[in-house]
């Protein structure tokens, strides 16, 4: 898909325009997509200094945006391959796995007959080196890959498979799939207990979350949350979970031990579609992007209530939380920008322009 007007690299703080100044870099690695350009930054101590990085899959471009922490300035465009949505980084933080489908899109109602065939090639997880700001690798992992979880030791992968129902266990290393579990219609949302012992995953057409206990790689319970569930995330201590729901406008509050609902939080607004979702470091808030509702809410954790939201950019999706719990960045995919939100004040301070429809955001320190 070709792009628009190219305004990547520049920012815009409370209606001023600042300007971040590139130079070219080259892209390479096993198995790397062959646009081999990638932006790079002009003043490597300055950047080395930053307190974290921010790293934005852009699907309909094919690239990755590196965006400084603090600085809100675009550092590097990476290119990466097919689609590129979910993003997790690896427990060293050296590496970033993107997953990269050759499936077209297919919107919810589209007629899947008119499409044209999956390019099977370009299915896999991309690993960036964070440093080099290369891919340096593609891991193979069924079709369709959407999200992913890393597991504790790094040592492999679950993926969400989306157009057959399954997550696929990978062993990174090998590469070896170890694992296929079935887990509904369109799985999407994956994600690793803090503890590393369970992985969430969502079914939107089940409405249903499907639990796979680590050390055994088995679906050990399933159970049932509001219509078209999108994402999870886990409390820091790990004894709660909250799962979006985009068509039901709700949040369903997990008790982990049992792994039943016990509390939904319908949201309120106009447009509601629950999607991304993510807890501040202390736990005490949840932070939820709302799709074609254009806002980010934050939830009070202590009492399950709503209690403020702002606007950010058109149909805000992934969303990321600065290591202090300061700054929310949200991908906003038909804007191709990311805003950032002040989480404190619930303002928004920032406005940075991407890639072509920005879908997932990952933090590194």
């Amino acid at each position: 898909m070709g792009h628009g007007p190219d305004h990547r690299g520049t920012v815009t703080f409370a209606g001023v325009l600042v300007c971040g100044l590139a130079t070219l870099a080259a892209c390479g690695g096993a198995e790397a997509p062959t646009n081999d350009t990638a932006t790079a930054p002009t003043e490597p101590a300055a950047a080395a200094a930053l307190p974290y990085r921010v790293y934005v899959t852009n699907e309909g471009s094919g690239d990755l945006t590196v965006i400084g922490g603090g600085t809100h300035e675009v550092l590097a465009t990476i290119p990466l391959g097919k689609r590129p949505r979910g993003i997790r980084v690896g427990p060293d933080g050296m590496q970033l796995f993107v997953a990269l489908s050759g499936s077209p899109p297919a919107p919810p109602g589209v007629d899947e007959s008119t499409l044209p065939p999956p390019d099977r090639a370009a299915d896999g997880i991309g690993v960036v080196d964070v440093t080099t700001e290369q891919v340096v690798a593609m891991v193979k992992a069924g079709t369709d890959p959407e999200q992913l979880a890393i597991s504790a030791d790094g040592a492999r992968l679950y993926v969400a498979n989306e157009d057959a129902g399954e997550v696929s266990v990978v062993e990174i290393a090998s590469g070896e799939i170890v694992a296929t579990l079935p887990v509904g219609d369109e799985p999407e949302g994956v994600r690793l207990s803090p503890d590393g012992r369970l992985v969430y995953v969502t079914s939107e057409n089940d409405n249903q979350v499907s639990v796979i206990d680590t050390t055994q790689n088995q679906v050990v319970a399933q159970f049932e949350v509001g219509a078209r569930p999108r994402a999870s995330a886990f409390a820091p201590d790990g004894s709660r979970a909250y799962v979006t729901a985009e068509n039901g406008g709700t949040v369903s509050v997990v008790d982990t031990a049992t792994h039943e609902v016990i509390d939904t939080i319908e949201l309120t607004g106009e447009t509601v579609r629950p999607m991304g979702i993510v807890v501040s470091p202390d736990g005490g808030r949840v932070y939820v992007t709302t799709g074609r509702g254009r806002m980010v809410v934050a939830i009070d954790a202590a009492t399950n209530a709503q209690i403020s939201s702002v606007e950010v950019g058109v149909r805000p999706w992934g969303i990321a939380l600065s290591p202090d719990g300061a700054l929310l960045y949200t991908a906003n995919g038909p804007s191709n920008d990311v805003s950032v939100v002040d989480a404190d004040t619930m303002s928004v301070v920032a406005t940075i322009p991407v890639g072509e429809r920005p879908w997932g955001v990952a933090i590194v320190e």
